[in-house]
């Protein structure tokens, strides 16, 4: 394989294959690197996408890639990206397994790493019935005895969007509560349960929640839960010195260019709204820019 490509974009899921499938067609020298280990890996099915809805998340990159590796100037590496530099002319990406690989432009469509909390049975539900997205999962658990685990404006807001889903809806705060006295009075009067007592455990089967216990050994049933969980970033941001945002995301501009000349950065890794189609809609736009600006500069 050549060592040398006019774009490398880090992060082959949805975002980075829509910029791949883009640059292809712009005949751009593209190396995708990507590890096979999406977030949404353990979803059994995907939603509010025109033409996809209902799909595994997995049926839907497979035939994205399967596209995109149609055009004869796009390469793939199976690897994890440990270092990325750049010099005066390039940039210079090293995998996991020792490989190296240079580039005039970079993408970065790394997506996110949910932060696990640590409560018994979280992870094995996770994008299953514990789901963080109501245009995602919402239309499927309507009705439900659902649950929210967050707490303060964050909670606030969000539950306005799942209370139009369901009235059933509890809100679990996993310690004391932090809202304003407004917030609490909107609760009440929208008949919200707050409950702050700490969880210790989701009972589910197979992923499906049925109850959570507490620490004080009370339970409660539950059919759906979502959840606002922190996150990190996929990729050294301090490598290149990226900007964040001050909610963790890489901050871009309008045209997806990042604080470092040359580096633009499209889907999950830059924005709260995480879904499929904004993914492919965000790397379609991006590979556009990218070729643009690679256009300007050789003609």
């Amino acid at each position: 394989m050549e060592n040398n490509f006019d774009v490398i974009i880090i992060g082959g899921s949805y975002a980075g294959l829509s910029a791949g499938m883009a640059l292809g067609r712009s005949l751009r020298n593209v190396l995708i690197i990507d590890s096979g280990k999406p977030c949404n890996r353990q979803t059994p099915h995907s939603h509010n996408f025109i033409t996809q809805d209902g799909k595994t998340p997995k049926e839907i990159s497979d035939l994205a890639k399967e596209q995109v590796a149609k055009y004869e100037t796009v390469r793939f590496f199976n690897g994890i990206v440990v270092k990325t530099s750049k010099n005066a002319a390039d940039f210079n990406i090293e995998t996991e397994s020792g490989e190296k690989f240079t580039a005039k432009k970079i993408i970065l469509a790394t997506g996110v790493k949910d932060m696990i909390p640590d409560i018994d049975g979280f992870s094995e539900c996770w994008g299953i019935s514990v789901i963080h997205c109501p245009y995602c999962h919402g239309y499927e658990v309507k009705g439900k005895k659902t649950g929210i685990l967050s707490n303060g404006d964050l909670a606030f807001e969000f539950s306005k969007l799942v209370f139009n889903l369901s009235k059933d809806l509890t809100l679990f705060t996993n310690g004391e509560c932090t809202f304003s006295e407004d917030q609490t009075w909107k609760f009440n009067q929208n008949k919200i349960v707050i409950e702050e007592k700490e969880i210790q455990k989701i009972v589910h089967s197979n992923g499906q929640i049925e109850k959570v216990i507490f620490k004080n050994g009370d339970e409660k049933k539950l059919e759906a839960l979502y959840a606002k969980i922190p996150f990190e970033q996929n990729i050294n941001t301090e490598d290149l010195q990226l900007e964040l945002t001050e909610h963790g995301f890489i901050k871009i501009d309008h045209f997806h260019k990042t604080n470092v000349n040359g580096v633009f950065a499209c889907g999950d890794n830059t924005t709260m709204m995480r879904a499929v189609a904004n993914a492919v809609a965000q790397g379609n736009f991006t590979g556009a820019i990218v070729n643009k600006e690679l256009s300007e500069e050789g003609f």
